[in-house]
């Protein structure tokens, strides 16, 4: 068994002389009032204040931990963290007001009229677009760097993925696309998202940018690429498969 617990956006990490990975035992005292949750084998759970002055543990951002963790570990730890996010917003029922306890390890019902509740996943759609020997590339306003990413936006309500994908590329660039290709999707728990990836190729139209969401894009061919995302991010994942395809 092992513990994933959390402080804000920060998750404790023990060291050892390999590396780091998820404590086996308690790194804090567990409170009467602590609400541990139990995920799979594990258990997952919050504390108040970072742990500061401990040689043992280090507090490391999820995103961070990605680097720092083997990659089931690092998932999990994402699935911890959505499950806590779930429980911190799920404290009173939507319907009557009333409490909400746990019914099964993933659900919750109302004490009150016994509405039931499960962990919401907010469900996006982000596409590479080619271009002959370029691929589209924006800087969306709410990146904190300067890398570019790709077109990516929510599924609406009523609209399938692909219908998703066709409208966010027209939304964001007014470019028309075809060839739409399923590629892949990955969990991404900040806080609780569903990335699904696709490929497209490029089929009319002049790069108008929606200002209100992006504030730079362009084509780019694979010998003059801005700064691209990190590793851990499909994004990433799409720009690697088209640059081995590039070759």
């Amino acid at each position: 068994m092992r513990y994933f617990v959390f402080c804000q956006g920060d998750i404790v990490l023990e060291k050892t002389s390999g590396g780091y990975r998820i404590p086996e035992e308690p790194p804090t005292e567990l409170k009467p009032w602590t609400i541990v949750m139990d995920v799979d084998d594990d258990k997952a759970y919050r504390i108040d204040l970072p742990i500061q002055g401990n040689e043992h543990f280090e507090m490391c951002g999820l995103r961070q931990s990605y680097y720092k963790l083997p990659k089931e570990d690092y998932l999990k730890a994402g699935k911890c963290q959505e499950l806590l996010y779930w429980d911190q917003n799920t404290k009173f029922c939507g319907v009557c007001g009333g409490p909400m306890k746990f019914h099964t390890a993933i659900s919750k019902r109302c004490v009150n009229c016994g509405k039931e509740v499960w962990p919401q996943l907010a469900t996006a759609v982000i596409v590479l677009v080619r271009k002959d020997d370029e691929v589209l590339l924006v800087h969306a306003k709410n990146f904190r760097t300067d890398f570019y990413g790709l077109v990516a936006g929510f599924v609406e309500t009523g609209e399938t993925l692909e219908e998703a994908v066709h409208r966010e590329v027209m939304e964001e660039t007014g470019l028309h696309i075809k060839n739409l290709r399923y590629f892949a999707s990955q969990p991404w728990p900040y806080p609780c998202g569903l990335m699904v990836g696709f490929t497209a190729d490029y089929d009319g139209g002049q790069i108008h940018l929606q200002r209100s969401e992006l504030s730079k894009g362009a084509w780019f061919d694979k010998d003059h690429l801005p700064q691209i995302p990190e590793k851990l991010s499909i994004a990433r994942q799409l720009i690697d498969y088209w640059l081995e395809q590039m070759k």
